[in-house]
């Protein structure tokens, strides 16, 4: 009850920060990839840091709740929300079909076959003609119940929304039945089997809600961003982002993603924007017209999955439990 009510609070709070923004849409829109970001990586945390399955394919539900919404409303043009239920549906057949595959398999080798499961999608996505091929999905008009869909601070609170959802739906797994049926199928499979714990069952039980919920997420991104295509919903780039915020930020907790999601976000948004870089130019200590400058300028807005490796690496090393557990140790 602490941890719920923990949420609760903490999601009051950030219910009334847009109210303090005012019009400034690109730090919004920080908040919102933050939002986005933890919620996806606390879906995942159902399944990879409970369960212990490091599924590396989740972009594939996150593609089919984008894809199918998009094409909903621009071949029917039906209600957004009918839309983002319909991608729920299909993305939990997509799991149904990859738990039935890839849960036979263990350790790397089950991670090795969640990318092809997400690749296979993504190439059949790539081919079909109504899913725009390699164009991709435009949607030029949306409307929804009289809101302003122009405005960002909807896809703000639909992203609140599914994190606090999915938090809380953590929160009451983890002290569950399920959450320790899952806890123990992390530590030992061999060990969960022989006391009656069926694998397979919650193994998908855990994917499903994983699934539902990242498909959602995918819904509103398309929704926010009004174009998609395979590189930005289905590529494997997004399911290891996906992974390192919950390793970094303290996978198998609660608010290990979100800590993760906070700390990454910005810095990702800092390497794309030269944040750094105009920082040292105007401190003097490095010359915008110098090599260094050059270097940095060209350099630093691709680098934040190199500084995601090395932040990884790090953890790993000396952080097995991610920020969250040097937070605890420090107490």
């Amino acid at each position: 009850m602490k941890q719920i009510a923990l949420i609760v609070i903490l999601a009051a709070i950030a219910a009334v920060v847009p109210l303090f923004m005012g019009e400034n849409p690109y730090f919004t829109g920080i908040l919102i990839s933050v939002l986005m970001m933890a919620a996806l990586s606390s879906a995942w945390n159902l399944l990879g840091g409970y369960a212990g399955q490091y599924s590396f394919g989740h972009a594939a539900y996150f593609g089919a709740g984008a894809y199918t919404t998009m094409i909903l409303i621009t071949l029917y043009n039906l209600n957004p929300v009918l839309c983002m239920a319909a991608g729920m549906v299909v993305a939990c057949i997509i799991a149904l079909i990859t738990g039935s595959i890839v849960f036979r398999l263990r350790g790397h080798y089950f991670a090795l076959a969640s990318i092809a499961v997400a690749e296979i999608v993504r190439l059949s996505v790539l081919n079909f003609e109504f899913t725009g091929g390699a164009q991709g999905i435009l949607l030029s008009d949306l409307s929804l119940w009289g809101l302003d869909l122009n405005s960002k601070n909807p896809f703000y609170y639909g992203m609140l929304l599914v994190l606090v959802v999915s938090l809380g739906i953590t929160a009451y797994l983890r002290k569950s039945k399920t959450g320790f049926y899952l806890q123990a199928i992390r530590e030992d499979q061999d060990a969960a089997a022989s006391l009656g714990i069926n694998l397979s069952f919650y193994k998908n039980k855990a994917l499903l809600i994983s699934a539902a919920l990242t498909s959602v997420l995918g819904s509103l991104y398309g929704l926010y961003i009004r174009f998609i295509d395979t590189s930005a919903v289905l590529d494997l780039r997004l399911s290891i982002e996906i992974i390192l915020t919950a390793i970094i930020g303290g996978v198998g907790t609660l608010w290990g993603p979100v800590i993760g999601a906070v700390l990454l976000v910005p810095l990702a948004e800092m390497l794309r924007s030269n944040f750094i870089g105009d920082a040292l130019v105007k401190a003097g200590l490095v010359s915008e017209t110098s090599g260094m400058g050059l270097f940095l300028k060209e350099n630093l807005a691709h680098a934040h999955v190199l500084v995601y490796g090395i932040i990884t690496v790090l953890c790993i090393l000396y952080l097995p439990k991610g920020i969250l557990g040097l937070f605890r140790r420090v107490k």
